[in-house]
C-alpha cells in the first residue's frame, strides 16, 4: 500500500471547501487524492497521472468515490489542456507530489528500484521511447558521468561512469547497482544511503525528463487555479525543490501569488520514523492573488 506523505500539511495548506473544485496533478497511488476526497461533498477532483498503471489501480480503489473522481491520463506539464478538456471550472487547489508511489518502487517489473531485480526501465509512461537501459548503454562516458552528477548530485559520478562504460552491456537494476557498488563500496558506519541510490535517481529523472515537466507545469499552472487558489508542491529533490521556490518567489515580487510556506515545511520525527521514504519530502505552498 501507498503511504501519502505530509497528509494533515497537504490538507492545511490546500484547505478543502466541499463544494470546491480540486486537481491532483500526480494522482499515483491515489493516498493523497483519497484524503481530498473524502472531504469532498458536491466537489470534484480531477486526478491526473502519465502512468497508466498507476490511474488503473488508483481508479480501482477509489471507485466508490463515483462521480467526485475525475480521471485523465497525461503529463502534469500539460495541465493547461487537461484541465480545459475536463470541462471542470478553475481549481480551488492543486496537488503535485513529484515523489514516486510505493508501489512503483516495489515492483520489479518497472525498474525503478536497486533493491528489486527486473529490467532497467524506470518509464512511468510504458509508452515512452527511451529507458534507463538506453541512456546506460548508449551514452559517452563523459554525458553519462555529467548527467549523473547533475541529476543525482554523485560526487562519485566519473568513477561510476568509468566502470559503467567496463560492464556495459547492463540490462538488469541488480546488475547496475553491483557495477555502481564496487564503483564507490559502502563503508560501514559512514552512508546511510546505498550506493547506487543517486546514480538511479538520475537516469530517473533523465528517462521521465522531470525536470522538463516540472518547468513546463509551472508556466502553466497558475491560469488554471481560480483567484484564491492554492498550489501545494511536494518535492523530493534539492533541483525540484529549487525550481518551486523560485517561481512562488517570482510569483509573490510580481503579486500574482502569495508564499503560504515562509519556510519549507518538512515530515517530523514521527512521520519519518514511520515512513523513512518520506524523510527528504519538501513541502511549499502559495495562494493565487488575482486573475490572470
Amino acid at each position: 500500500m501507498h503511504v501519502p506523505v505530509l497528509v494533515e500539511e497537504v490538507l492545511h495548506f490546500l484547505a478543502i471547501r466541499p463544494g470546491g473544485t480540486y486537481i491532483d496533478a500526480t494522482f499515483g497511488g491515489g493516498g493523497h487524492a483519497e484524503t481530498i476526497l473524502r472531504k469532498l461533498e458536491s466537489g470534484k477532483l480531477l486526478a491526473i497521472d502519465r502512468d497508466p498503471l498507476a490511474l488503473a489501480r488508483a481508479r480501482e480503489r477509489l471507485a466508490a468515490f463515483g462521480e467526485k473522481l475525475v480521471v485523465m491520463h497525461g503529463n502534469f506539464g500539460e495541465i493547461d489542456a487537461l484541465h480545459a478538456a475536463s470541462h471542470l471550472p478553475p481549481a480551488e487547489g492543486v496537488l503535485a507530489d513529484l515523489g514516486l508511489s510505493s508501489w512503483q518502487l516495489e515492483d520489479g517489473s518497472r525498474g525503478f528500484s536497486f533493491e528489486r531485480e527486473g529490467p532497467l526501465d524506470m518509464r512511468m509512461d510504458p509508452e515512452s521511447s527511451e529507458t534507463a537501459a538506453d541512456l546506460v548503454n548508449r551514452s559517452r562516458e563523459r554525458d553519462l558521468a555529467d548527467l549523473i552528477f547533475r541529476l543525482g548530485e554523485e560526487r562519485h559520478s566519473r568513477r561510476i561512469a568509468r566502470a559503467i562504460m567496463e560492464a556495459r552491456p547492463i540490462k538488469t537494476t541488480t546488475e547496475l547497482a553491483q557495477v555502481v557498488s564496487r564503483a564507490i563500496p559502502m563503508r560501514p558506519g559512514l552512508h546511510h544511503l546505498h550506493p547506487a541510490t543517486r546514480t538511479f535517481m538520475a537516469l530517473r529523472i533523465a528517462v521521465n525528463r522531470e525536470l522538463e515537466n516540472l518547468e513546463a507545469f509551472l508556466a502553466k499552472v497558475l491560469p488554471v487555479l481560480a483567484p484564491g487558489g492554492r498550489l501545494v508542491i511536494l518535492s523530493f529533490h534539492s533541483l525540484e525543490d529549487r525550481l518551486a521556490k523560485r517561481a512562488f518567489g517570482r510569483w509573490q515580487e510580481e503579486g500574482q501569488a502569495r508564499i503560504l510556506t515562509r519556510k519549507v515545511v518538512r515530515p517530523g520525527e514521527k512521520e519519518a520514523r514511520a515512513n523513512p521514504r518520506s524523510r527528504s519530502a519538501k513541502l511549499r505552498a502559495i495562494e493565487k492573488l488575482s486573475e490572470l
